[in-house]
């Protein structure tokens, strides 16, 4: 009984020893509230996000209510992802608090249409770089790789055919952005007019990724992402971890 009770000790104590070992490397929160426009690809968004958690062995704790926005939820994640969220999805309490997440060196990872999110939140759109101005329609164009430093584009092409909604951004918001990835715009045809605003593209140059150090943290955006099609493509979601990765940890950078 003695010997029972003594490897049962043991077996608890190596049990216990090795839970260090396996918990996650990071804490995420996926947020994908909208106040305006309803993307179908977030359902596809949300999947792929949680077999990514699976694959690289990080929490993922999916909300759209955004009650989560505050000291105490936030205090738990290291990075927070806006999945196509669209319009006024946030309180001025739940900004705040935002913002002191972002403050406390923690990161933001968006993707597609959180730069069509709070035009009206000023600190928000810095972080972000810029905001969605217009969109044609649906199309395959040439994307170009601008920075090989930066994780998620080790198995990108130099230049690779993408096909998606491809943002016109407006003027950036802040100073220090470090671009990604580019779109070649005679590569498809960039002019939408929707009567109450038009566009004609950005010219010869036209970015679509990137990221910067903001207000003590890190923020990452890609506009890529409108197709449900999209998540369940390899390349891009190496270029979303990657994005995630750094923003959550600091790390990845190659010198």
């Amino acid at each position: 009984m003695h010997k029972l009770t003594a490897r049962l000790a043991l077996l608890a104590s190596l049990t216990f020893a090795a839970l260090p070992a396996l918990a996650e490397q990071f804490n995420v929160l996926l947020f994908t509230k909208t106040a305006g426009w309803h993307h179908k690809s977030i359902n596809a968004g949300v999947d792929a996000m949680y077999d990514m958690a699976e694959r690289h062995h990080f929490t993922l704790d999916w909300q759209e209510m955004a009650d989560v926005f505050a000291d105490d939820k936030l205090k738990n994640f290291d990075a927070i992802v806006f999945l196509n969220t669209t319009a006024d999805i946030l309180n001025d309490e739940q900004q705040a608090a935002m913002e002191r997440f972002i403050q406390s060196g923690k990161g933001f990872v968006g993707i597609h249409s959180a730069s069509d999110t709070e035009y009206d939140w000023d600190w928000y759109t810095k972080m972000v770089g810029r905001t969605f101005h217009i969109h044609p329609t649906i199309q395959t164009a040439e994307v170009d790789v601008i920075d090989r430093k930066f994780p998620g584009v080790e198995r990108m092409p130099d230049t690779f055919l993408w096909t998606d909604e491809f943002y016109e951004f407006g003027a950036e918001r802040i100073d220090g952005l470090n671009y990604i990835l580019s779109l070649d715009e005679s590569t498809y045809n960039p002019v939408a007019d929707w009567g109450r605003v038009a566009g004609k593209g950005m010219g010869d140059f036209h970015p679509i990724a990137w990221y910067h150090e903001y207000d003590g943290g890190r923020a990452f955006y890609t506009g890529l992402g409108h197709l449900p099609s999209t998540f369940s493509d390899k390349m891009f979601l190496e270029h979303i971890y990657g994005g995630l990765y750094w923003a959550a940890t600091g790390k990845g950078m190659r010198k």
